[in-house]
């Protein structure tokens, strides 16, 4: 019985693991409002080291429809620039000499609805692995030795229903993101 509630736990952690991952992709899909997360990923030369953006300079978003980006140091303001351009998220960086400003702009009906399709497929990938972790959960089950069968079948309900309300979590923030990009 031991061994099938050390099973259990770990299906548990993976699958709320799993959910945190979704929750953080979701975050990097901008729903029209600056938010200093949208540069979460991006990457600087930082004497010569790849560093996250956010290790190098402050962000923040003053305004609805703008972020502000302040180095550490002053020389770094191109290499963040590059940063942004090369990341490919479809920000424009502009500097003032001291600090990088990002305006948003406003999204238009066609982005928003891809936008909406990126992160359906992010929760997708969730969902998948949620169910991936279910069944590896199930084989590892059915091989424990010295346990009921009825035991077996419960442990299996159980992950069945751990993974139904993970499902059901990632569903809640699927429509909540969705709620968020369409909203203009």
């Amino acid at each position: 019985m031991e061994e099938i509630e050390l099973y259990l736990d770990e299906a548990r952690d993976q699958m709320n693991k799993a959910l945190n991952h979704v929750g953080h992709e979701l975050t990097k899909i901008r729903a029209g409002k600056a938010n200093p997360s949208m540069l979460d990923g991006i990457q600087v030369s930082y004497y010569g080291v790849m560093s996250p953006l956010n290790q190098v300079a402050s962000i923040t978003a003053p305004e609805a429809r703008s972020l502000f980006i302040k180095p550490w140091e002053k020389g770094l303001i191109p290499e963040i620039e590059k940063a942004i351009m090369v990341a490919n998220i479809g920000l424009t960086p502009q500097n003032d000499g001291q600090q990088i400003i990002i305006n948003i702009p406003m999204l238009t009906e066609e982005r928003r609805k891809q936008l909406v399709k990126q992160a359906s497929q992010e929760c997708e990938h969730g969902k998948v692995s949620v169910r991936s972790i279910r069944k590896e959960t199930n084989e590892h089950l059915k091989k424990i030795k010295g346990v009921s069968e009825d035991d077996v079948k419960n442990a299996e309900e159980t992950v069945q229903k751990l993974t139904d309300d993970y499902i059901l979590k990632i569903d809640v923030l699927m429509k909540k993101k969705e709620a968020e990009i369409m909203t203009v």
